[in-house]
């Protein structure tokens, strides 16, 4: 039997947020919701010009690649945990703000069977648009590591993830290098000397990647932890123009894309009460509560990841996988400062990194 679960995000309502537990990361409500109106509006065009490129034969053949390819990768990552005879959770079709969280998507009464075909368990649905947001967070760093595994030795849950990007400008796959971070399961992130965060010295849960021919990327990650007045996150930056260096990282070109990526608040309760997490006693933020949450999501369309869970648990890991539609001519730059820059033996820090751009943003974006 598979359970499939909903990613239920937040209520355009927003409240004032908790107190951070990282500085820099400030709240200003009317500016909030000036930018969520804005960032709202850049991706219903978006959205827009995406559904206009559905019926074409190229995109409904790279779809039905995608669909061969999830379920390949699911299968294989099945069996290199020695879980292929286990029964497996899946989820599908996300959910966006209150109308959805009023809606059940259990649909465990299906019961789909090995005999389901993987187009209904690994179809995409409508190309989802990730609203591009002012919130990369305080604790993005430059040039980090070409590299998919993302692990290091830290412990957690697993989380292979594979997100598909699409030039809404074209229809065709993004060339682009997809940067991607999260907190461990006690809320720290690496490549920072903040107090309390990892240190220079520390890369792991974060990495670089360049889209394939399809515009995929895949990492092997861990499902996020959490810290003080944010909703469990992973964050997402998409580099347009970008140098790959001899040395396994990148420079230059400009940032197209910024946005995070949230999850089911059922699935989130689960993991957090399994170890490492349930260790973690900063108090928890729920999606409804985070205050960020309303760049990713309106009522038009789906900004949530689909999963499965490797196992009957969360213990064999999760496959998370989206199609993301974004416009790579759009230069986000602005509300990508970083905090430092990654250097073969430990990173250093960004003199002129300010994250308070995020309260006193310019009038257009691109």
């Amino acid at each position: 039997m598979m359970l499939l679960n909903t990613l239920v995000f937040a209520a355009l309502s927003l409240g004032p947020l908790a107190a951070h537990a990282h500085p820099g990361e400030t709240f200003n409500k009317r500016a909030h919701m000036d930018e969520i109106a804005n960032a709202h509006a850049v991706a219903d065009v978006n959205a827009r010009a995406l559904e206009a490129c559905q019926n074409r034969p190229d995109v409904k053949e790279r779809r039905e690649r995608a669909v061969a390819r999830r379920a390949a990768t699911f299968e294989r990552l099945r069996r290199e945990k020695g879980l292929q005879d286990e029964s497996f959770l899946h989820r599908r079709d996300a959910a966006s703000l209150r109308q959805w969280m009023a809606k059940s998507h259990d649909k465990s009464s299906l019961k789909y069977t090995k005999d389901t075909p993987i187009s209904e368990l690994f179809g995409s649905n409508t190309s989802c648009i990730l609203t591009p947001d002012n919130a990369n967070g305080p604790y993005f760093v430059y040039q980090e590591q070409i590299r998919s595994n993302v692990v290091e030795d830290v412990k957690g849950v697993p989380m292979h993830l594979e997100l598909q990007f699409i030039d809404v400008n074209t229809c065709k796959p993004a060339n682009v290098l997809i940067d991607i971070w999260s907190c461990n399961s006690q809320g720290v992130y690496s490549g920072v000397s903040a107090a309390g965060e990892g240190g220079l010295g520390t890369t792991y849960l974060r990495g670089v990647q360049p889209t394939d021919k399809d515009g995929v990327v895949n990492f092997d990650t861990l499902f996020p932890g959490h810290y003080s007045g944010r909703a469990t996150h992973e964050h997402i930056i998409a580099h347009v123009g970008s140098k790959v260096l001899d040395n396994g990282t990148y420079t230059g070109g400009q940032v197209a894309h910024l946005s995070q990526l949230f999850f089911d608040q059922s699935l989130i309760d689960t993991i957090e009460a399994t170890a490492p997490y349930s260790t973690n006693r900063i108090a928890r933020t729920s999606n409804s509560a985070d205050g960020f949450t309303g760049y990713a999501a309106s009522p038009n369309y789906d900004p949530f990841p689909n999963y499965a869970m490797l196992g009957s648990g969360v213990a064999g890991g999760l496959f998370v996988w989206a199609e993301l539609g974004i416009n790579t001519s759009s230069n986000w730059d602005y509300y990508a400062p970083y905090a430092s820059t990654w250097k073969e033996g430990g990173g250093y820090n960004n003199p002129k990194f300010n994250m308070m751009v995020v309260a006193t943003p310019p009038p257009t974006h691109g």
